[in-house]
């Protein structure tokens, strides 16, 4: 399906400013320009930002031990756009800044491994503090066992005292907020403060969280983050929130990560301790919660082929052999793990309990723990400063697999009213946001019952997006007799990217006999293909060179937009419905270390990649 308009030439845009403007202004205005976000009211068009909401600097006790000696500041200025010399000591610089930031250094141990440089006496007075700091002044060898000491502390709850000390903790996050004070430029570039509470439940279960603050050092220095010391139950981290909101009057939220690493705990059906679920916690965590990151460095969790037999583009990235510790996985718990079958099993709860416990908006970020936030395919540092560009990074054993495995991405792209905290953080709760692998791909869609063809294409799209209808992340409700959902899509290349191959709709929902089901559309498209007797749609090609890590536009389309109506809809079933752009192959990182550093990699290592992105759901909910 040839689209028949390109929309807005986007291909020529930089994406990080990219906005869609109104045609008229309101009849109140007095502003010769209407557009401005001081005179526009409820539905007017938003920014798309393009941030990274779990980057950590050298004050993580892992990456610090690690190697990593880029401070929080560090980390800003990068995403800025300023170039930094990384902890391997290479010049490093991003092509395009980032819009947002969030330096989400682990909670538990903040900061200790600068404090150890530091020679504070609160280490030092520690017996294994002082040891351990001696060894890292050695560095070499003896710096890497205690990193691995470290490590294996943390892993076996024998950590010392000096690493559990809130006064520590409490210093270092005063310091961090003070940093991100400093950078925050309201509407140019925005530091949300966030810490990742990082509880390992059961030996290496992974019920990571990352703790994002809607509001400025002043509230958020009211309390220390919270820690696994304190508890690793998701519930007492809610507690928590709760209880912080309650002092301060502020807003926080948490954000779930790499279910794939979790052994089936991440969506499972029941609390933390194996008992049935309750209303109150599906209440509660769809209250706290309202995204998952659905991809990153370490694997892609959008789905599994195993959950998702039918989906040609199902085995992605995938991380799928054991937790954090490396206890290896049960084919029944991937269930629980991946994006996708946790939408469909909240359709599920939610007819059982009346609150659904997994209603995500979906999001993908990096987890570096370089201090460089880099999901660029050209321009990947890696997740550790000791796998940092070089030769030899690819076969590398680095913590839970070799370097080869880890992916590149991801980013968080936002549709907010401005380039501020307060701002970005709605559009998070409101799940009017998406992820994408590393690509800056374009991407709105807008769900409702009334629109018509001639407003896919109208220069005030987006207003009549929200008068008409709900964008990513809201919620349809009962239909008329003889309406279905009509999705009003558009989509535009990176413009340094590749060309897209299609756009898809995720549908799931729960059918009459409550069992839950999936179904992907392929509903726009480049080039004149048909779907064949199967239903697929042909690939789109593939250009890639891989000797010279080079490929072509020369397939592919620059933009792609349709308006499509569900065509299986039954008005009284609960369905969900995402949107998924599918770049054409281009090089992966592995390709671009191949070419550069002249090395030859082994057959099972991928060269190529199909970017793409996947955005927050919209749900239909029958009466």
């Amino acid at each position: 399906m040839q689209p028949k308009f390109i929309w807005l030439a986007i291909a020529a845009l930089t994406i990080a400013s990219l906005q869609i403007s109104a045609n008229a202004a309101p009849e109140t205005a007095t502003s010769y320009s209407p557009n401005v976000a001081a005179n526009i009211g409820k539905g007017a068009p938003k920014k798309l930002l393009w941030g990274d909401t779990h980057q950590h600097s050298g004050w993580s006790a892992d990456a610090g031990a690690f190697g990593a000696r880029l401070s929080p500041e560090d980390s800003v200025r990068f995403a800025r756009g300023e170039e930094v010399t990384s902890s391997s000591g290479q010049p490093a610089r991003l092509d395009r800044p980032l819009d947002f930031i969030v330096v989400a250094d682990h909670s538990d141990g903040m900061g200790v491994i600068q404090e150890m440089r530091a020679g504070n006496p609160l280490v030092l007075n520690d017996p294994i503090g002082k040891r351990w700091t001696e060894m890292m002044k050695a560095g070499g060898k003896q710096g890497m066992q205690a990193a691995m000491e470290m490590i294996d502390a943390q892993s076996n709850n024998r950590l010392p005292d000096f690493v559990k000390n809130k006064e520590i903790a409490m210093g270092v996050w005063q310091k961090n907020t003070a940093i991100q004070e400093k950078y925050n430029e309201p509407g140019r570039f925005t530091t949300l403060i966030g810490y990742e509470w990082t509880s390992n439940y059961g030996g290496g279960d992974n019920l990571h969280r990352n703790v994002i603050f809607r509001d400025g050092k002043d509230k958020a220095d009211a309390m220390v983050p919270y820690t696994t010391f304190d508890s690793e139950n998701p519930e007492d981290l809610w507690k928590w929130m709760q209880t912080w909101e309650e002092k301060t009057g502020g807003k926080v939220l948490a954000i779930p990560h790499n279910g794939n690493l979790s052994n089936g705990r991440m969506f499972a059906l029941t609390d933390l301790f194996g008992n049935p679920m309750t209303r109150a916690y599906a209440e509660a965590r769809s209250r706290w919660e309202p995204l998952y990151e659905a991809s990153q460095i370490k694997g892609d969790s959008e789905t599994h082929q195993s959950l998702s037999p039918n989906d040609e583009f199902a085995k992605f990235e995938r991380w799928d052999k054991a937790n954090l510790n490396g206890v290896p996985k049960k084919p029944e718990q991937l269930q629980y793990e991946h994006a996708r079958q946790a939408l469909k099993n909240g359709l599920l709860m939610e007819s059982k309990l009346g609150a659904n416990p997994f209603k995500y908006g979906l999001i993908a970020s990096t987890d570096s723990h370089t201090g460089l936030s880099t999901p660029s395919e050209n321009n990947f540092f890696s997740k550790h400063a000791q796998v940092e560009p070089k030769a030899d990074r690819w076969s590398t054993s680095k913590n839970l697999a070799l370097g080869w495995e880890y992916q590149a991405s991801g980013y968080v792209a936002v549709w907010a009213d401005d380039n501020t905290r307060v701002a970005i953080w709605d559009a998070l709760k409101a799940k009017e946001v998406y992820g994408t692998t590393g690509s800056r791909i374009a991407v709105r869609v807008f769900g409702g019952y009334d629109f018509v063809a001639s407003d896919l294409h109208r220069a005030d799209f987006a207003s009549v997006g929200y008068a008409k209808g709900v964008p990513m992340g809201g919620e349809l409700k009962a239909a008329a007799k003889g309406n279905a959902p009509t999705l009003m899509i558009q989509a535009a290349k990176d413009p340094l990217g590749g060309n897209l191959d299609r756009v898809q709709v995720i549908k799931g929902w729960l059918d009459a006999k409550g069992a839950v089901q999936e179904k992907i559309y392929d509903v726009a498209w480049s080039g004149n293909r048909k779907a064949g007797k199967d239903g697929k749609l042909p690939s789109v090609g593939n250009t890639v060179n891989i000797k010279e890590a080079t490929w072509s536009n020369s397939i592919g389309a620059a933009a792609l937009d349709v308006l499509w109506r569900d065509p299986n809809f039954d008005p009284a079933l609960k369905a969900f419905y995402y949107i998924r752009v599918i770049e054409i192959p281009t090089p992966r990182w592995t390709a671009y270390d191949a070419k550069r550093y002249g090395v030859t990699m082994s057959p099972e290592v991928p060269m190529i990649v199909t970017e793409r992105a996947y955005t927050s759901p919209i749900w239909y909910k029958p009466l």
